[in-house]
């Protein structure tokens, strides 16, 4: 009985610590989704090109959003017209690190994990990216190249089809279905209001978004209390320093909802606990970059084989890292730039109350979903009752 008391108030204390930063990434989907244009996010992250890889990355870096609030802000971006590759660029450098994730680390591990973390984090993410644009969307353009010149060949022998578009003018779906394309493949128009602008970005952001990763969501928090619950710091430092330490941390970390900020005083314990630098950089690398949200939003906006490729990414970047930074602190004697003692991170009074309010706020938005939810399927019911009787 004690656990399960303990499970639950781990959940809840990782759904208050998670809450602003989530409700951030939902604003900034919002805003991405509403006011930026489809033209500038194609022009920058709508390729598979190299740069349009290394400028998601980049611009993901320095962006204070965890592992859990860059799950609506990514979805935003592919959404809004950005590729696979850049997609899973910015979902990478994003939660790795940040500008307050740093200063962080600089205060508890030391200037050395303070310079490597977003070294770390853009070069894994750039890997990602150009694993995916190589080994996914290369196989999907040759499978599109290959449907089209079928198609082509063909053609001569058959009569043009007219658009389904327009043939689809008649049904009672057709105005609902034209509209949403046109939204999501033109621009946003120029001449809304403000208040319009704004109605349109928190609607959005609470609604079908919210509504899109909610399950997955606590299915991530509920899986990272019970780590957090049943895996002592001892099962997690027994490995040493070898390859078998770093996948242990890697594969401990990947389903564990932590931000970048909150994994550092966790990294600050298991190296006074033994666990060698690059042990270390590997869960600081691989607990934030994923969790068990991500890798569902994923596998549900971009298949199955984008989701292996980002996890053999954030696997084997975290596991190259680690081994450089054990080659380094051994080899130019390092070691004095590692700070080692324990300090224990905790926010003030009035951070606290704040953080209690963004957990007030997303529970209510997330129940009110679940009523909206309740009310279509009971309205469904009683027409199908209606119906047939």
């Amino acid at each position: 009985m004690s656990d399960i008391i303990l499970l639950g108030q781990n959940f809840l204390a990782l759904f208050v610590e998670s809450a602003p930063w989530l409700l951030l990434g939902l604003l900034v989907a919002g805003i991405m989704h509403e006011l930026v244009p489809v033209s500038f996010l194609e022009k920058h992250m709508g390729s598979s090109s190299f740069g349009s890889i290394t400028k998601a990355a980049v611009i993901g870096a320095p962006l204070p959003l965890c592992s859990c609030g860059v799950i609506p802000a990514a979805l935003g971006l592919r959404r809004s017209g950005a590729s696979k590759s850049s997609t899973i660029s910015f979902l990478v450098s994003t939660p790795e690190t940040g500008v307050d994730s740093v200063s962080v680390s600089y205060a508890l591990l030391g200037p050395l994990y303070a310079i490597v973390r977003p070294i770390a984090a853009i070069t894994s993410a750039i890997y990602a990216g150009l694993m995916v644009r190589f080994f996914a969307e290369a196989e999907e353009a040759q499978q599109r190249q290959s449907e089209a010149t079928q198609s082509s060949c063909c053609g001569s022998k058959q009569a043009p089809k007219p658009e389904p578009q327009i043939q689809a003018s008649t049904s009672c779906c057709a105005s609902e279905k034209t509209h949403a394309h046109n939204h999501e493949s033109t621009d946003k128009p120029t001449h809304e209001s403000s208040p319009s602008k704004i109605t349109s970005v928190l609607s959005y952001a609470s609604g079908k978004l919210l509504e899109d990763i909610v399950i997955w969501l606590l299915i991530g928090l509920a899986l990272a209390a019970a780590i957090k619950t049943w895996v002592p710091t001892d099962f997690l430092t027994q490995w040493g320093d070898g390859v078998v330490a770093m996948l242990v941390m890697a594969l401990i970390g990947i389903p564990m909802y932590i931000c970048a900020t909150a994994s550092t005083p966790l990294a600050v314990g298991f190296l006074a606990a033994g666990l060698s630098p690059g042990a270390v950089l590997v869960f600081l690398m691989a607990g934030p970059a994923t969790n068990v949200s991500t890798m569902g939003m994923i596998k549900q906006e971009m298949g199955t084989r984008t989701l292996v490729l980002y996890l053999f990414s954030v696997i084997s970047a975290s596991i190259g890292f680690g081994y450089a930074l054990n080659y380094l602190v051994s080899s130019f004697s390092l070691a004095s730039m590692i700070k080692t003692q324990s300090h224990v991170h905790e926010h003030g009074a009035d951070v606290q109350v704040i953080y209690g309010l963004c957990a007030i706020l997303l529970a209510g938005l997330m129940l009110r979903l679940g009523l909206k939810k309740l009310q279509q399927h009971r309205h469904n019911q009683e027409q199908h009752s209606a119906c047939c009787g």
